[in-house]
This record gives C-alpha cells, sequence and structure tokens, in this order.
C-alpha cells in the first residue's frame, strides 16, 4: 500500500475513535451538535487540502519537466497550479459555512 494512503487511513481510524467518546449522564445535545460541527468543518478542511497536496505535487512536477522542454509553457502551468490550488479554498470555504450555521 502507498504511503499516503496509509497516513490518510490512519487519519481516518484515529478521527472515528476520536468521535466515539464516553457517555455522561447529562450532556447536552448542543455540546455534541458544536463538535460535530467542528470535527464536520476540520475534515472539510483538511481532506480538501491534503487532495490538494497530492494534486500539486502531482501538477507542479509535470509542469516544472514541461517549462524545462518549452519555457513558453510557463503561463499555462501556472494556471494549472491555480486550478489545482482553488481546491484547498473551495474546503476554507465550505469549513467557514459550517461553522458559520
Amino acid at each position: 500500500m502507498k504511503p499516503i494512503v496509509l497516513a490518510l487511513l490512519t487519519t481516518l481510524v484515529i478521527s472515528a475513535i476520536g468521535v466515539v467518546g464516553t457517555a455522561y449522564a447529562q450532556a447536552d445535545a448542543a455540546d455534541d451538535a458544536a463538535g460535530m460541527k467542528l470535527l464536520g468543518a476540520g475534515l472539510a478542511f483538511g481532506i480538501a487540502a491534503g487532495g490538494a497536496g497530492i494534486g500539486l505535487g502531482q501538477v507542479g512536477a509535470a509542469g516544472l519537466a514541461a517549462i524545462s522542454e518549452n519555457p513558453s509553457m510557463q503561463s499555462k502551468v501556472f494556471i494549472f497550479v491555480g486550478m489545482v490550488e482553488s481546491i484547498a479554498i473551495y474546503g476554507i470555504v465550505m469549513m467557514f459555512i459550517i461553522l458559520g450555521q
């Protein structure tokens, strides 16, 4: 298994274990809802940023190879890099939408 997949699965398992908490006698439903909002916001941004990081590594490597062969492709490579980075921005926007509710 690839190391990145193993790291993502480990993070997912640790997150799932953290959701299962100790049961207290008089827990408020509002506390549970606030915790779930924070968990959802963190997962929205974390997964988007992780995916953008993986994509940026692939696009960056291919872009540098393309620029080294043909320097006139630099503007196209920057456009592709910006498109990949926009995924992380969408994750931040979703995080703020979740936290704003």
